[in-house]
């Protein structure tokens, strides 16, 4: 915590936490605090953590089996952005989800295709509309990078590549919105 940050309330509940959990707390000047954290972004107090531990990606898929749900995996194809903005923006849902690492993200589609989930990519050039998606079956979307879209191999291993229809001049979204307005649609059709 950096020495002389006012106590407002948010900073009394994060020490008050932080006392309960067993964690010590340590003031350094401002200074020291800022050149710590990444980009300088500290309100005044920060939390040194292990290094994320990321799961396998068969433990995904038996956790998204385990219930009688149809099973909704995200997979990130080239996407490279996983940074602590991208943690912070998710308001914690990073932190509740399971995330894993493939190796090679081909052959773990294949193993998620091999047990039951459709394959879906997601893709300005997609064949298929989001208005023609079936969202209601297990399923695997894959969303690609902004500049790139899917890889070759991956698409190949995709039983449907979908698109966003757009109105107006706009080409595309960039990745997290187009997953964030594709799952929202899957959840719509889920719901009934």
């Amino acid at each position: 915590m950096a020495l002389g940050t006012d106590a407002d309330e948010r900073l009394t509940e994060s020490v008050r936490r932080a006392a309960d959990a067993g964690i010590s707390i340590l003031e350094v000047p401002r200074g020291d605090l800022d050149r710590i954290s990444a980009n300088g972004l500290n309100q005044g107090i920060a939390l040194q953590v292990p290094p994320y531990q990321y799961a396998h990606p068969d433990d995904l898929l038996a956790a998204a089996t385990k219930d009688s749900k149809p099973a909704l995996l995200v997979a990130l194809d080239n996407i490279s952005d996983v940074t602590a903005v991208a943690w912070r923006t998710s308001a914690g849902a990073a932190a509740r989800l399971p995330v894993a690492r493939a190796t090679n993200l081909t052959r773990a589609l294949k193993s998620w295709h091999d047990a039951g989930l459709q394959v879906i990519g997601l893709d300005a050039d997609g064949d298929t509309t989001l208005d023609d998606l079936d969202g209601t079956g297990p399923m695997v979307l894959v969303v690609g990078s902004e500049g790139k879209g899917l890889s070759r191999l991956v698409r190949e291993n995709c039983d449907t590549v979908v698109s966003i229809p757009m109105a107006g001049p706009t080409e595309s979204l960039n990745a997290s919105v187009a997953a964030g307005v594709v799952l929202a649609e899957i959840a719509r059709q889920r719901r009934g």
